[in-house]
């Protein structure tokens, strides 16, 4: 992946990360977060944030000696994540098809969280819901309970304490809604219950 700002957002030479399924929701969450407070186009915004895992100053290690300008550059360097064909063609379709149903994820939540007006939800849990939705009605392969787990895990790393409990419960009303309107449909490995 050539970056055309690679001198500004340097990228590793010697470190990558692998790229997961969870890896991929939370780069989604970042990629439909993004796309909601910029003017930057969705091409843009998605190889920048999907194919780099940031470095916010946690850095391996603190050394006591005078560094190289290679050993700096490292230290401060995104790590580039290796990802699998399918992976990416998972988060594209999940980026689409959660923008695709804000409006009814909106609709659902309303009906789900009594004495909450929708602009009182956080940002995260909202982005979230919208994967998670969108997961259950348009990823065949993914058992719901996975859905609804990968977005409580999520949850607790991106939101607050209460989160995962906020998104647990409100993902269960809308699952048993959907089933029962028969729009989950599910095939393959998605079939397993677990």
């Amino acid at each position: 992946m050539e970056n055309e700002n690679k001198d500004i957002f340097p990228l590793s030479k010697t470190k990558f990360a692998k790229g997961t399924r969870r890896l991929a929701r939370e780069k989604v969450l970042q990629i439909i977060s993004a796309i909601e407070v910029s003017d930057i186009s969705f091409e843009q915004i998605f190889n920048h944030i999907f194919f780099r895992k940031f470095n916010f100053g946690d850095f391996d290690q603190i050394s006591e000696k005078l560094l190289t300008p290679d050993e700096i550059y490292e230290l401060e360097s995104d790590l580039p994540i290796n990802w699998d064909k399918s992976e990416i063609e998972f988060a594209e379709n999940l980026v689409h098809h959660a923008i695709s149903i804000k409006d009814y994820v909106g609709e659902l939540i309303g009906q789900f969280t009594e004495h909450w007006e929708l602009e009182r939800i956080n940002k995260v849990e909202k982005i979230l819901l919208q994967i998670a939705v969108a997961e259950l009605l348009y990823c065949p392969e993914v058992p719901v309970k996975v859905s609804i787990n990968e977005a409580i895990e999520v949850a607790k790393k991106y939101s607050t304490t209460k989160s995962g409990s906020f998104i647990n419960g409100i993902l269960d009303q809308i699952t048993i809604k959907l089933k029962k309107e028969d729009r989950i449909h599910k095939e393959g490995r998605g079939l397993i219950e677990e």
